[in-house]
């Protein structure tokens, strides 16, 4: 009878560890579900400033093509600098921002 009761507690004990793995298997699949989806939309960015590289180094070759071209053929006098100008944030952002230059 004693060696069933303590047989007893060690099943009741090993359920409980159990319950443990499970729901701590539980956790790690939703983790790796979140952590997957991550990595997914973190390729997809990547792939896209890739191809927004490679297409902006597609642009510089074609503008310097054309800039050497241009000074082979013929000089030609570049109009004057506008008060605005285009350029590119560092900090990631894709689109091009307005900012005002000053004259001197």
């Amino acid at each position: 009878a004693e060696k069933n009761l303590k047989l007893e507690e060690k099943i009741t004990m090993l359920q409980q560890q159990n319950e443990e793995l499970r729901a701590r298997i539980e956790q790690n699949t939703v983790i790796t579900r979140q952590l997957s989806e991550e990595n997914a939309n973190l390729q997809e960015y990547v792939e896209k400033e890739v191809e927004e590289k490679k297409k902006l180094s597609r642009t510089n070759e074609e503008l310097l093509w054309k800039l050497q071209e241009g000074e082979a053929v013929s000089p030609v006098k570049l109009p004057p600098t506008s008060s605005t100008s285009f350029y590119r944030c560092s900090s990631g952002n894709s689109s091009p921002a307005k900012v005002r230059t000053l004259r001197r």
